[in-house]
């Protein structure tokens, strides 16, 4: 079950044609549909996005919280998800991104949403970078 403020964001979102204003204004954003890694319940969540050709790149930031957001573990667990974009709904399949390219990619996200440098200074762990891509 969605917290309140993702709640809320999945709802404008799907209400706007997924527009949504707030923290989220102007930035791309996927709502997320992941099986629980535990529970094995469908969660929805709202993340980010950075276009990349014919994928996207969601990162695992949880606003620099010392541990993964639960999505990220339902994506380890069950890498297949459903995304929405804007009006479009579609499967798709996460993966991981590491190393050097990882790096570019998170560089590239802070460029366009500085927010993402601060959730890095603000923990030690190594904030994971995922890509989807269309089922």
């Amino acid at each position: 079950m969605p917290n309140d403020f993702n709640q809320q964001v999945i709802e404008e979102f799907r209400a706007n044609a997924g527009k949504v204003g707030g923290y989220f204004e102007g930035h791309d954003l996927v709502l997320l549909t992941t099986k629980g890694a535990k529970t094995g319940n469908q969660t929805t969540s709202p993340v980010m996005y950075l276009p990349d050709g014919d994928r996207y790149v969601i990162i695992a930031s949880n606003g620099g919280a010392d541990h993964h957001p639960a999505w990220y573990h339902n994506l380890l667990a069950h890498p297949e998800l459903t995304a929405e974009i804007g009006t479009e709904t579609f499967s798709a399949k996460a993966q991981q991104i590491d190393g050097k390219e990882r790096d570019e990619l998170y560089a590239r996200m802070v460029a366009i949403a500085p927010g993402f440098a601060e959730y890095e200074a603000k923990t030690t762990r190594r904030i994971p970078v995922l890509s989807l891509h269309r089922a």
